[in-house]
């Protein structure tokens, strides 16, 4: 820039002092054609260089070229300080400056909401009001209307000009043209600054001219909902047809199931929700409209809302079944009777059965007996169908001789000749007696030496079983399953007793039947061997069996040939389940699948509320106690996986048995199937062995329980699987210690030795006395202390053992409290190995 003192923009320039100026003049355009003309001054960088000698170092400017290093290093210091303390002041106010803004920003927000709330609280009394007016204005012109009905247009009419003048008015007064306005131009939709909103005055003022329904009619233009629409109708009604009270209550029938949500609750009442809340914390409940209430509860607001309860429940859904099981007397016809064979283990009953079908099961069963129950058809010689049920004799299957008496019609008990009625051939009495069947004793292996079946008679006498030769109405056959003698007389009075039952049912109707036995078969998958009862079953067929439902998709005979359909008494094997079910459940035929899945999920979520509640019934200090009593009892963990259901529910009643107060075996995990890696897994975890009967591991099972060092024992007979595992219990019982008495000494005299303690002088009255005993002391026969002998001395010499009437020196170890009179008791202990019984 040049500068002059007369201001002619000539004279002396401005510049810096010394070094070398290098000038320049620049034109500057401007707008309108202005230019104008400007001196730029070029001046060079001065650069200073030490002289010779003077101490500069590197870093150093020319301020500090001659201050010493100390002094250097001070101010240098000094600096560094200076800006840490300018960097801790800055961040301090950006802090404090980081607070007034949140506080700013806060109370703009709590002064908002205050607004907002007002307004909110505003608009309320103006719809309010609105509401009031509106009301007013209707009834008027419901008035005017009945009055007026022929001049209806006009004041319509009116109206529209009306409206016209006042838009006029106010586009005057907002200085816009008020040339004539159209209903067509009054009727459009805001412009975009409206729409952005400019103000609420100003905006009032717009819409004040637009000539609309509601300013025709002189009503607000609020958007009212359909109900409100709906209740003003009614109310409008009601007053025209001159009903000014309230309108009758509807009385509903209320569905109350076990537990129900308060929304569903109030929503089948048809009633606010609102409401039914409300009641709920009159009556001391607090639940939202999402919380579930108990059927008491539910039943106590529905009564004080004026409505009807009609109580239903979950178990509603097996209603189906329960009406589809009865049977109309005219449509029973006669079906073949159930025979169930039952008697003692290796007393000949599937021998026998295998003279009447003319078979050979038994070399099929390992170690010759039967261990799952056979259900066989057969046609005796007059023509008659029987349905038999062979079931194993063992102990451990008492739960599948007590399913087989159930589903029978008439029971065999099949009794040794040689060996007469045994534990199990009792307990066979009982089940059949308990399900109310008719028995028929065959008296088996008649041919075979020491037979004698008059004391088999007799002894079915002392279990109330008297057969004809006794003078009862009981039948018994002398049988043997070997030369088949008695076999056609058997079967004559199986017909006769069948006869004499009059056994019908309805196959025209929708199967049911027992589930005799169920497995999980590879490729198969879960099969189950299903004794038709009632009806027809059919392939196509959707059913519901215990947690489980399917599809039949295959239907296979005691043949195994695969068949359209099984009638009444009918045993067949049945493909098509989603799980394997129980031994035991009964099958039942559904209209569609939706209602068998419906009744499945309905039992499994039944059966895990038991089991939860068996867990959960237990209080705190039960637990507690419960777990202090299982402290001291020893447990041998086992995973058991078997070939049916059957068996394995068997085998975990068996081992249940051995179970004692000292040693307890507990099932982890029990399944039908071969052994697989999830079973390895779970038994390493738990360092349980596996017990596989008649079931192979698959190879990653083997793999797994390779590398993890699990055990896996296979078994087919289920009397070595028990007798093995309790062989392992019993390894976990402590020994037994028991006590010998070897004799008795009487203290005569103590002496007090030093260096020895106390010494008492004793004779044998009883025994003998020995070194490695234990003792007793007792006084007055009350036993003072036990302990060990620290010496026993015969004169001055240590002795092993004294003899009866011989007197000796003996020390107690650890203990000297002996007096005149006392008596010692010699004995000693031995360590008994324990085991189950």
């Amino acid at each position: 820039m040049v500068d002059t003192k007369d201001g002619t923009g000539k004279g002396k320039s401005l510049g810096l002092r010394g070094g070398s100026t290098e000038t320049s003049h620049v034109r500057q355009s401007f707008s309108h054609g202005r230019t104008k003309s400007v001196t730029v001054e070029h001046k060079r960088k001065r650069i200073l260089t030490p002289k010779p000698g003077s101490p500069t170092g590197p870093g150093r400017t020319g301020t500090t070229a001659g201050l010493s290093d100390v002094e250097f290093e001070r101010r240098l210091k000094a600096v560094e300080a200076a800006k840490a303390q300018e960097a801790e002041r800055r961040q301090k106010e950006i802090e404090a400056a980081e607070a007034r803004a949140a506080e700013i920003a806060r109370l703009r927000a709590e002064k908002e909401a205050a607004e907002r709330a007002e307004k909110e609280r505003e608009i309320q009394e103006q719809r309010a009001a609105a509401a009031a007016a509106e009301a007013a204005a209707a009834e008027a012109r419901s008035a005017q209307r009945a009055k007026q009905q022929p001049s209806k247009a006009a004041p319509v009419e009116a109206t529209v000009d009306t409206a016209a003048a006042q838009a006029q008015a106010a586009r005057a007064e907002a200085g816009r043209p008020t040339g004539p306005v159209m209903k067509k131009t009054l009727e459009k939709a805001p412009s975009n600054d409206e729409k952005r909103g400019r103000g609420k005055a100003d905006d009032d003022r717009r819409r004040s001219g637009k000539l609309t329904i509601a300013n025709a009619t002189g009503e607000d233009g609020r958007q009212r909902s359909l109900a409100a629409m709906r209740r003003r109708q009614e109310r409008e009604k009601r007053r025209t047809g001159g009903q000014t009270g309230d309108r009758e209550k509807v009385v509903r029938e209320v569905q109350v199931p076990d537990a129900i949500t308060v929304q569903e609750l109030a929503n089948r009442m048809a009633e606010r929700v609102a409401a039914v809340v409300k009641t709920l914390m009159q009556n001391g409940i607090l639940a939202t409209q999402n919380q579930t209430i108990d059927a008491d509860t539910a039943a106590l607001i529905v009564e004080e809302f004026g409505h009807k309860v009609v109580r239903v429940s979950d178990s509603d859904v097996e209603d189906v079944i329960v009406q589809a099981s009865e049977d109309d007397a005219g449509k029973l016809m006669p079906r073949p009777a159930v025979v169930t064979i039952m008697g003692h283990v290796d007393h000949g009953k599937t021998s026998l059965l295998d003279a009447i079908r003319k078979t050979n099961v038994v070399s099929g069963e390992a170690g010759g007996i039967t261990q799952h129950i056979g259900a066989y058809q057969v046609t005796t010689p007059n023509g008659a169908v029987v349905s038999f049920l062979d079931t194993p004799g063992h102990a451990a299957f008492t739960s599948m001789r007590a399913r087989g008496a159930q589903v029978t019609d008439i029971v065999v008990l099949v009794v040794a000749a040689d060996d007469s009625v045994m534990p199990q051939t009792v307990e066979a009495i009982s089940h059949a007696k308990a399900a109310g069947v008719p028995i028929i004793v065959a008296i088996n292996k008649i041919d075979k030496n020491g037979a004698d079946p008059n004391r088999v008679r007799t002894q079915l006498l002392s279990h109330e079983i008297v057969v004809e030769e006794m003078g009862g109405e009981v039948l018994d056959v002398e049988v043997s399953a070997l030369s088949g003698k008695g076999l056609d007389t058997l079967l004559e009075d199986i017909a006769l007793q069948a006869e004499l039952l009059d056994l019908r049912a309805n196959p025209d109707r929708q199967a049911e039947g027992a589930v005799i036995e169920a497995k999980l078969d590879v490729g198969r998958g879960p099969v189950a061997t299903v004794l038709v009862q009632k009806g027809t079953l059919k392939r196509g067929d959707i059913f519901v069996v215990g947690e489980q439902w399917g599809r039949v998709r295959a239907l296979i005979n005691d043949k195994g040939e695969r068949v359209d359909e099984a009638g009444p008494s009918v045993p067949v094997e049945v493909l098509g389940l989603n799980g394997t079910p129980e031994a035991g459940d009964v099958l039942n035929v559904v209209d569609d699948e939706a209602k068998a899945r419906e009744i499945a999920d309905y039992r499994g979520r039944l059966a895990r509320d038991k089991r939860a509640a068996v867990g959960a019934s237990a209080t705190l200090d039960q637990l507690l106690a419960k777990a202090k009593a299982d402290e001291k009892v020893k447990e041998l963990p086992v995973v058991v996986k078997s070939d049916v259901q059957g068996s394995a529910e068997a085998i975990v009643q068996a081992l249940e048995k051995i179970s004692t107060d000292e040693v307890r075996i507990r099932v982890l995990h029990s399944g039908v199937g071969a052994v697989t890696e999830s079973d390895v897994t779970l038994a390493d975890a738990s360092g349980a062995p596996i017990i596989g009967f008649n079931v192979r591991a698959n190879a990653p099972a083997r793999e797994a329980a390779n590398q993890k060092g699990v055990e896996i024992r296979y078994y087919s007979i289920i009397y070595n699987l028990v007798d093995d595992v309790k062989a392992a219990a019993s390894g976990l019982l402590s020994p037994e210690i028991r006590e010998k008495f070897i004799g008795y000494a009487k203290i005569l005299q103590v002496f007090k030795i030093t260096g020895v303690g106390k010494v008492a002088g004793c004779q044998v009255t009883e025994g003998v006395a020995r070194r490695s005993a234990g003792v007793r002391l007792l006084r007055d026969n009350v036993v003072i202390h036990e302990g060990k002998l620290k010496t026993l001395k015969r004169f001055k010499d240590e002795v092993r053992e004294v003899q009866v009437g011989q007197e000796c020196g003996m020390a107690f170890e650890h203990y000297d409290d002996m007096r005149e009179g006392d008596v010692i008791e010699i004995f000693e202990t031995e360590t008994v190995e324990r085991t189950l019984a």
